[in-house]
Formats: structure tokens, sequence, C-alpha cells
């Protein structure tokens, strides 16, 4: 380990800024969270607040909002990865049986750029485009149909999340993707086409088992995120009207701990909602380990 280091010492020093930046930030503030098991008061300090146990937890448990908050978060997180996740990997697929290659890049800037947009202007774009009076309404209606506040109907609210977050997304999650079918052996291709295969068979039986560990890998890290829904995109499109299905336990939080001031409550929210994503990554890289040789560790 000694002699390793002392050849690659420039590698090691190059990474760490990296290490340096991940201990200070996420694991020296981890102390911290002894302030879910306290009646946290900024007066008394960290150490001086009284410690209540598992009271903050309870409350939470025991709360009015605890099963339309764990409902609201299952279900946008299913659908983002029931919806989301393969659509990055169907424009791949797309884009790599394409032979024009003006038109392949043509389609992969534009795919691309929302990516580079602000979720802040996303949200924004939106919030015009379905307001009453918006571009999405206008176009319907050309068709008579009657404008509708998609905003404020809560019925629309994951419908507007789960696809808007593919226009943003699909076209960047697909570069991984593309990437690991560059590194596919082409006399794979060629043996498939001399045995009669067409395309759709080269894709299914060449294309997919090729990139099949790197779409396992990111699966498993996206389960790791289940319970993380984009808390800023939701904060920035919801509302008091959507509630019942737009308020995830990450806004809750932003609200008991940023309005309301209660600290200890809602950093005992947050770290259950951390504890689940904790078990839901070492459960899914235990299954993926003993189904197959791709893991995590």
């Amino acid at each position: 380990m000694l002699k390793d280091l002392m050849v690659n010492k420039y590698i090691y020093l190059m990474l760490l800024p990296v290490v340096a930046y991940y201990f200070l930030f996420y694991y020296v503030p981890m102390y911290g969270l002894q302030i879910a098991f306290k009646d946290f008061s900024p007066g008394l300090g960290l150490w001086d607040s009284p410690w209540v146990g598992l009271k903050n937890f309870q409350d939470f448990f025991n709360s009015y909002y605890f099963v339309r908050l764990l409902r609201n978060t299952l279900l946008l997180s299913f659908y983002d990865l029931l919806f989301s996740f393969p659509a990055s990997i169907i424009l791949a697929l797309l884009l790599n049986e394409l032979r024009s290659a003006v038109f392949k890049r043509a389609v992969q800037t534009i795919t691309y750029m929302p990516h580079f947009i602000s979720i802040v202007v996303v949200a924004g774009m939106m919030v015009d485009f379905l307001s009453r009076d918006g571009l999405i309404n206008n176009i319907l209606g050309w068709f008579g149909i009657e404008p509708t506040a998609y905003l404020q109907e809560s019925g629309w609210f994951r419908t507007i999340y789960v696809s808007s977050g593919i226009w943003q997304g699909v076209g960047w999650g697909s570069i991984i993707y593309l990437s690991a079918m560059s590194s596919i052996d082409p006399s794979l291709y060629e043996a498939a086409k001399v045995d009669g295969a067409n395309r759709w068979k080269q894709t299914w039986h060449i294309t997919l088992p090729g990139i099949l560990p790197t779409i396992i890998i990111l699966l498993i890290l996206q389960i790791g995120h289940f319970m993380s829904v984009g808390t800023e995109k939701i904060l920035l499109l919801y509302n008091s009207s959507t509630y019942e299905t737009a308020d995830v336990i990450g806004t809750f939080v932003y609200r008991k701990g940023i309005l309301e001031s209660n600290f200890s409550y809602s950093a005992a929210v947050g770290l259950f909602n951390s504890i689940i994503n904790f078990t839901l990554l070492i459960v899914a890289n235990t299954v993926s380990r003993r189904t197959s040789e791709t893991k995590l560790w």
C-alpha cells in the first residue's frame, strides 16, 4: 500500500480535494444528526438541548400527513423510475440505429440541451405554458377544448412532474448508454448478420446484453435515491391546492425546518428518509450481486 502510494503520489494528490470535499461537507456535519433526538433550541445550543429520544419520530409517524407524504413520495419516485429511467435507454438504442451522422448529431444536440436549463427556468416555463391562458391551453383551444389550470389541479401534478423530468433528462441520460454501446465488439454484429439476424434481433441479443451492466449500476444508484424526489422542482411547481398529490417528504422537511424553524422535527423526518434510501441501496445491491455479476461493491 505504501509503495503504491509513493509510485502514484500525484494521482492520489489529485484525488485529495474530492476526498476533502466529501469529508468536510458530508461526513463532518453528521454529528448534527443528534438534533433529531433532541428538543433543539438555538439558544441552548446543540449540546445543551434536552434529549427527547424517539419522540420526534413518533410524532411524525402518528401525524396526519405521514400517510400522504409517504404515498406521494413513493408514487412520484415509482413513476419516475418506471417512465424516466427506460426513456434514456430507448433514446440511446434509437440513436445507435441511426446511419446519418448529421441527423444523429442534430437529435443528440436537441435532446441534450434541456439538461443545461436551470430547474428554476424549467419550472417557470411550465408555469407559463400550463397556465389558463398559456401555450398549451391556447393550442387546445383551437380544437374547442376548454382551458384548464393544470398546476391548480392535483390530478395533473404527477403527470406534469414526470413528463417534464423526461424532457429535461432523457438526452443527457442517454450519453452513458451510448458510451457503453461504443465498447461493444463490432464483430458480434457482423456475425449476427451472417446468421441472418435483423436489426431488432441484433439489438435484443447483442446491444441490450452489452449495456446491461451499465443499466444495472445506474438502476441501483437510482434506487438508492428512491425517496429523494426532486424537491427543488416540486417546491417551484406545487401549491396548497396540489398538496394532496404533490407534497412529499422533502418539501415537508423544508416547510417544517426552514419556514417553521422546527429543526428537531425536520431533522428526524430527513433522517428517516435517508435511512430508507440507504436500506433500499443495500437491498438493491444485494439482489444484483446474487442474481448477476454486476454490483456496486
